[in-house]
């Protein structure tokens, strides 16, 4: 019994390499859950029943940064904390992802003073941003799908 017997007349389907990369890194991020402040609630608001970013393929929230490659800073980032943020970056696997959430991840929100970070992006490169203090549940997971258009978009030529 050959192939054609099997499968019917369902036809060939063909793709590229890049696009079936693409789509499982789309389809299987596991984020490192780095909440600071009070963005961190509606980070965990998304995760719960309501939101339920299990169907992105983001159901393993993650403690350890060799294990996730989507980072989502959620809040606040003190000076003092600053290395210990880019430690966990350079920490995890290659190819990963930054999603500054909230105005004080983005910019320092309120705080403008010599404590706080103005911005995630002086520590670590920062891919999405997702404004709102705090932000809503529906705004992270808009991020996240605005990242995910970015992720399909790479090419092979990007991966080295």
């Amino acid at each position: 019994m050959g192939l054609e017997e099997k499968t019917g007349n369902m036809g060939v389907v063909t793709t590229t390499l890049e696009t079936v990369v693409n789509w499982s890194r789309t389809n299987s991020m596991w984020p490192l859950l780095f909440g600071l402040a009070c963005c961190a609630i509606e980070m965990m608001g998304a995760q719960a029943s309501n939101y339920d970013l299990s169907r992105f393929g983001m159901e393993l929230n993650r403690a350890s940064p060799r294990q996730s490659d989507l980072m989502i800073v959620a809040g606040r980032v003190s000076r003092k904390m600053a290395p210990v943020l880019r430690q966990l970056y350079d920490q995890m696997p290659d190819p990963k992802w930054v999603l500054a959430m909230g105005d004080c991840a983005s910019c320092g929100g309120v705080f403008n003073n010599y404590a706080i970070v103005q911005g995630v992006d002086e520590v670590v490169p920062v891919d999405v941003y997702v404004s709102g203090c705090p932000p809503r549940p529906e705004g992270l997971i808009h991020g996240i799908l605005t990242l995910h258009e970015k992720v399909k978009k790479e090419k092979i030529t990007h991966w080295a």
